[in-house]
């Protein structure tokens, strides 16, 4: 509730010209009031009161004034401005939006609203703030937050609340005024430096954590990843943690910066039927998942994803090798052998390195999402065998799924049983890997799935290591997307000798 006493009642007249008829909402600096037009009849305005410090009296008007020139579809049109001196109350009347407020909606959703509106959200939320950012005198909005937005019948956003918005002043190292709501607020809106775009953006973040956690959190805190719905498209996780780094330069530095990231991504992900995800442009800053599942125990899945790490890591940087399976040894044994741990002696560190990619073993889903939120250019899982739903779900869900088969003639009919068993989920992602498999054997499978990202994968013993013929299928497979910028090997067997 506001402080201070309203001076408006049921039938007040602002302005010689709007008739107050009911209250819409209030809180601890304003009420806004509804109020009919006496000159337009039919018309409805919604007019927000607002109690003033005498002394900051030039700085409100001078606020008024900015907002009042302001043209946007996503912000109410501020027409009129009224001040009253003896009582400090300013009034400003501006367009009634029909509709809920976002944390309404929330509300009526039990904190879940449909995961596909996540990103038209954020894009039109994008939208209004760069609009704002990109003024001459670019104009803060600093109270991003549920309350705050309102949704229209046609499902269009719009903020309406500018109690707080301030044009930015570059000659100044902070604020004048710290305000903003906790939680969304950003760490410089409680007294460390000025608030400009990125503190903005930081609260863009805030609201998308907020979203994607059911209202849960809206910082990222330790424990947070275990909260992220499983459901949320996967590439906004990297995006919503760099909008919630604690400085502003580590955060994107603009909203056109996010909206370009935000593109890039989704049409990454809606790769079209048909064609390689491989041909996604190669720009995407992001990081890429690749999900490695075999079909059957011992198709080479492990193998088969330690030789993609390794390729990646020779190409570019910032890879990480992932064990999501909580019983699986592998990656244990492999720990013992580079650091020279006694057999059957587990390390206290989960994490160890091989010739530039970190290897993470025995891996929970929440440490993926935690791992997506970090630096890396390219997480590999190895989902080992088995439709598990938690390994099901990051294999349905990567932005390359590698199935790999034996090539065995008798055991390509184990592939098509996988993808007849999944012809729910969408395919044309998913890349078909089949180690040692005769030519035949190839080209019988493409055209049984009628897919054509089918690949023979050649004897290759030692997967740390490069090897021409292996390099060839991964440079068809990965096409477009990695520059070749080659690393130092790690000769893992002759170290063995």
């Amino acid at each position: 509730m506001m402080n201070q006493p309203s001076q408006l009642e049921f039938g007040s007249i602002v302005g010689e010209r709007y008739r107050i008829i009911r209250t819409l909402g209030s809180g601890g600096m304003s009420r806004v009031f509804m109020a009919e037009d006496l000159k337009l009849p039919g018309k409805h305005w919604a007019v927000k009161e607002s109690i003033a410090d005498p002394k900051i009296m030039k700085i409100v008007r001078t606020e008024a004034e900015m907002l009042i020139s302001l043209s946007h579809p996503r912000l109410p049109r501020i027409v009129d401005f009224f001040e009253y001196p003896p009582s400090g109350a300013v009034y400003l009347v501006m367009d009634y939006i029909e509709g809920i407020t976002l944390e309404a909606y929330m509300r009526g959703y039990q904190g879940c609203i449909p995961q596909e509106q996540i990103i038209p959200f954020a894009l039109q939320v994008l939208d209004v703030l760069d609009y704002l950012h990109t003024r001459q005198l670019p104009v803060i909005y600093r109270d991003l937050k549920p309350a705050n937005i309102m949704l229209t019948p046609e499902m269009e956003f719009k903020l309406i609340d500018f109690g707080i918005a301030r044009s930015y002043k570059s000659e100044l190292d902070q604020d004048t005024i710290k305000l903003g709501t906790v939680g969304f607020a950003a760490p410089e809106q409680y007294g460390t430096g000025q608030t400009d775009a990125r503190s903005d953006l930081y609260s863009l973040g805030a609201l998308l954590l907020y979203l994607s956690t059911g209202g849960k959190y809206s910082e990222w805190t330790a424990g947070v990843e275990a909260y992220i719905r499983g459901e949320l498209p996967r590439h906004l996780i990297p995006i919503i943690r760099k909008l919630l780094r604690h400085h502003p330069e580590e955060r994107f530095q603009s909203a056109e910066e996010v909206v370009g990231e935000l593109r890039r991504s989704a049409n990454f992900q809606s790769a079209q039927p048909g064609k390689s995800v491989s041909n996604a442009s190669s720009d995407y800053a992001g990081t890429r998942v690749v999900a490695v599942l075999g079909v059957s125990s011992g198709s080479g899945a492990t193998h088969t994803a330690i030789a993609v790490s390794h390729y990646l890591a020779r190409k570019t940087h910032s890879v990480a090798l992932v064990e999501l399976h909580s019983t699986a040894k592998a990656f244990a044994r492999l720990q013992e052998v580079v650091e020279g741990i006694p057999v059957g002696q587990a390390s206290s560190s989960r994490r160890f390195e091989v010739d530039g990619v970190h290897y993470w073993r025995q891996t929970s889903r929440a440490d993926v999402i935690s791992l997506l939120g970090g630096s890396y250019r390219f997480i590999v899982l190895d989902l080992g065998n088995g439709q598990d739903n938690e390994r099901l779900e990051e294999f349905l869900r990567a932005d390359y799924p590698l199935v790999v088969g034996s090539g065995a003639e008798w055991r390509v009919q184990d592939i098509t049983g996988l993808a007849r068993s999944l012809q729910r989920h969408p395919q044309h992602k998913w890349n078909y890997c089949l180690p040692l498999a005769p030519s035949g054997a190839v080209r019988r499978l493409r055209k049984e799935l009628d897919h054509d990202k089918v690949f023979a994968l050649p004897f290759h013993s030692d997967p740390f290591e490069r090897d021409d013929e292996m390099d060839q299928v991964l440079d068809e497979l990965f096409r477009g997307v990695i520059t070749d910028t080659r690393k130092r090997r790690f000769r893992f067997l002759k170290q063995q000798h």
